[in-house]
């Protein structure tokens, strides 16, 4: 199994990976040496820019679009993907996040949610199992598996759904796969509100660490998993110690 040293012409998928976390995901991935395919529903002009940084760089990175929370739209994505070669690597980062209770909650609440966070890293994670390669798959999960957030039961239950699939997909896919799980806190403030500096010190919680959590410390973790050849079926949580704290507020 290859390692962080060893990324050179390694070919990594990472959903949603032209924004936010996903796009320091990428770059760093990048610098490592990897060849970085970069998936994309809607942020095109994001994902072409950071491919062309990249390459200017020296590295290589291709895009790639579809919908996640689709079939048809995963078969799309591991077909682009597919066209320039195999794949060494998923970062399974796109997701959806609503504020949304159980008592307002209905049947298709809960496929908007589980569709792209549960049933598309699913449909990816089989997708990398059957080309009958070694290779890494990483799950971005949420510090709220080890927590009860009632307020966004769909999106709560799609992350600890996710989890165990992880640990699972390590059992089944082991050992030409390893699969692990990396759950932030609160890392960013969510879109439409980037511009409020404080808005991660009035409503991210509390934790035991005196340390706010940035999409690099995220990216460190994933290149962890890359040059851990011993570890599968683990979740780091990268969140100060927030899930400590069972709600962490």
């Amino acid at each position: 199994m290859y390692g962080y040293m060893n990324l050179t012409d390694k070919r990594i998928l990472v959903t949603g990976g032209a924004v936010r976390i996903g796009r320091e995901i990428s770059t760093r991935l990048s610098k490592a040496g990897a060849d970085v395919v970069i998936h994309y529903r809607t942020h095109s002009d994001e994902a072409e820019e950071l491919a062309e940084i990249l390459r200017t760089s020296g590295g290589r990175a291709d895009t790639v679009s579809g919908d996640i929370s689709t079939e048809s739209g995963c078969e799309s994505i591991l077909e682009q993907a597919f066209d320039h070669g195999p794949l060494h690597g998923l970062v399974n980062n796109a997701a959806v996040f609503n504020r949304t209770t159980l008592a307002d909650s209905d049947r298709q609440t809960f496929i908007r949610e589980f569709g792209p966070n549960l049933f598309g890293p699913l449909a990816l994670m089989r997708g990398m199992a059957a080309q009958h390669l070694e290779g890494v798959i990483i799950n971005l999960l949420d510090r709220r598996v080890a927590a009860h957030d009632a307020s966004s039961v769909p999106y709560h239950l799609s992350k600890i759904a996710l989890a165990e699939a992880t640990r699972l997909a390590a059992i089944e896919f082991g050992p030409r796969l390893r699969v692990n799980g990396v759950a932030p806190g609160a890392i960013l403030p969510p879109p439409g509100r980037e511009n409020e500096p404080d808005y991660l010190q009035k409503h991210g919680g509390r934790a035991p660490l005196d340390h706010q959590c940035t999409p690099g410390d995220i990216a460190g973790a994933v290149l962890y998993f890359f040059n851990a050849p011993a570890v599968t079926g683990q979740v780091i949580f990268v969140d100060g110690g927030q899930h400590l704290l069972g709600n962490g507020v």
